[in-house]
């Protein structure tokens, strides 16, 4: 959903990625630097229930996510290896933003509902990246979907946000958003290589005639 605004915000990160550049930070530094915040913040503050703090910073983090490809690509340094390491180093910091907030139910009146809400999002949003990544591996292109990564994240900062200052119910409405969405992206992209399969079989047949 949010996939249209790339554009723009690389203009908006540009100046900020050149400057790094010059003070010659490298965009693996900045990849692993980005994910080691997310980790911290997300486990410290959303368990001890630090959420609008916690909402504010993962915030500016989650923001500059997109600084290592801008900064790789402005200086010619695109590679497989960054590619690779920011993908996996994206799923750790999905990780650990949404375990955190499965921590912060297990801890706030043993609200195993919301908790397994959690992580019902977070499954659904690493199927959704892992249906990408293999079906690209088989050749195909596996794009679009209801929720990518940026609007989950979104969504889910948001309701941390609202939920730290008071209103209680949204990170519990954002969470049902984000499983029911997230089992639909899944199941969109399934259907996207399933009919590309198939395509690709049928053409293999036919050829083979």
């Amino acid at each position: 959903m949010l996939e249209h605004l790339r554009a723009h915000w690389t203009k908006v990160m540009s100046p900020p990625a050149k400057l790094l550049l010059r003070l010659h930070v490298t965009p693996d530094m900045v990849t692993w630097t980005g994910t080691i915040g997310v980790v911290i913040v997300s486990v410290l503050f959303f368990p001890q229930g630090w959420l609008w703090q916690g909402a504010i910073l993962l915030g500016f983090l989650v923001a500059s996510d997109s600084l290592d490809g801008i900064m790789a690509r402005t200086s010619g340094r695109s590679s497989d290896w960054g590619a690779f390491l920011d993908s996996c180093l994206d799923r750790i910091a999905d990780g650990a933003v949404f375990g955190g907030i499965a921590l912060y139910y297990v801890g706030k009146d043993a609200n195993t509902v919301w908790a397994t809400l959690a992580i019902a999002a977070l499954i659904f949003g690493q199927v959704t990246s892992y249906t990408k990544a293999r079906g690209e591996s088989l050749g195909y292109t596996v794009n679009g979907g209801l929720a990518g990564r940026a609007d989950r994240l979104l969504v889910g900062l948001i309701g941390v946000l609202l939920t730290g200052l008071g209103v209680t119910m949204a990170l519990p409405v954002c969470l049902v958003i984000l499983a029911v969405a997230g089992a639909i992206t899944v199941g969109q992209r399934m259907v996207l290589v399933h009919k590309a399969t198939t395509a690709r079989a049928r053409a293999t047949a036919d050829e083979a005639q």
